[in-house]
C-alpha cells in the first residue's frame, strides 16, 4: 500500500502568532507559464485558478484573517477581447465552483473596484455570492477586479469632497480615518505582506495606500506555479522580518523605552 505523502514542512515550521493578518498577492505571470510550455495564454488562467483555490485553503487553514488577490485590473481592459472574455467565463467558473466550500468554512467573499464595469451575469453572480457568504467569520476573501490603487483614492477623495459639500463632514475632520472608510478595503486590516509572483519588481497601482507599512515578497515562480511550498516561503521569509513602523529596532523588542 503506497503511503500517504508527508505533509508540507515548511507549513509546519510556521509559527501562527508571526503570520500577517492580511495577506495581499499579485498573481503574476499565468500568460508567460503557458507561452513557455508553448500553450495557449487562457491555460496559464485556468491552471492560475487551481493556485487560486490552494492559497486559500492554506491562507484559511493558517488562520490568515483576510486575502486580497489582485485578480483583473483597470488595465487589464486593454488586454484583447477574447482574453478578456475567457477571464471572465473562468471567473464565473471559479465562483460557482467555490461557493459551497467558502460557506461551509466561513469565507466571507468580498470585491473591491470599478465592478459596474464587469459583465452584467458576471456582476449579479458575484452580487449573490457574496450575499450567500456574508456570515462568515473565519476569513475574508477580497478580490480586486476592474481595480486600480489610484482609481481608488480617487473615488474616495470625491465620496469626501461631496459629504464636505454637502455640509456633512467638515473639512478640517477629514483624516486618514475619513479616507479610510471610503476605501473599498474599509474594515479589513492594512496589508501586513505583500508578495508578486514571476519575478515583477513592482507593485502595479495595486493597494497604494493599503501597503503604506507592507512587507514586499518577490518571487520569480509564475503563480501557476505558486503552490503551498511556495506560499510558506514567503510566510516563513515574512515572520523572520523585523516590523518597526517606524521605531528603533530597540523599542520594538522592548529594551528601551
Amino acid at each position: 500500500m503506497a503511503s500517504s505523502p508527508p505533509e508540507n514542512t515548511l507549513l509546519n515550521r510556521l509559527d501562527r502568532s508571526a503570520l500577517p493578518r492580511h495577506l495581499a498577492v499579485i498573481m503574476d505571470g499565468n500568460g508567460r507559464w503557458a507561452k513557455s510550455k508553448g500553450w495557449r495564454r487562457v491555460r496559464g488562467h485556468e491552471e492560475g485558478a487551481e493556485s487560486v483555490r490552494v492559497v486559500v485553503r492554506t491562507c484559511r487553514k493558517l488562520g490568515i484573517r483576510a486575502l486580497t488577490l489582485y485578480a483583473f485590473s483597470e488595465e487589464n481592459w486593454a488586454r484583447p477581447k477574447a482574453e478578456i472574455e475567457a477571464l471572465m467565463r473562468l471567473l464565473g467558473r471559479f465562483l460557482k465552483s467555490e461557493r459551497q466550500e467558502m460557506m461551509d468554512r466561513g469565507i466571507r467573499l468580498m470585491a473591491s473596484g470599478s465592478i459596474e464595469r464587469l459583465p452584467k451575469g458576471t456582476r449579479q453572480l458575484l452580487g449573490q455570492i457574496m450575499a450567500d457568504t456574508a456570515g462568515g467569520e473565519h476569513m475574508v476573501l477580497n478580490l480586486a477586479l476592474s481595480y486600480g490603487g489610484r482609481q481608488e483614492l480617487v473615488r474616495a477623495a470625491r465620496r469626501l469632497a461631496a459629504r464636505a459639500a454637502a455640509g456633512e463632514l467638515p473639512p478640517e475632520q477629514i483624516d486618514e480615518a475619513a479616507l479610510e472608510g471610503e476605501l473599498y478595503t474599509k474594515g479589513l486590516p492594512q496589508v501586513d505582506l505583500l508578495i508578486r509572483t514571476s519575478g515583477e519588481l513592482r507593485v502595479s497601482n495595486f493597494l497604494l495606500w493599503q501597503i503604506a507599512y507592507a512587507e514586499f515578497y518577490f518571487t520569480d515562480t509564475y503563480w501557476p506555479d505558486f503552490r503551498e511550498e511556495e506560499l510558506a516561503k514567503a510566510l516563513l521569509a515574512y515572520a523572520n522580518r523585523e516590523r518597526r513602523f517606524g521605531q528603533t529596532g530597540e523599542q520594538v523588542k522592548g529594551e528601551i523605552d
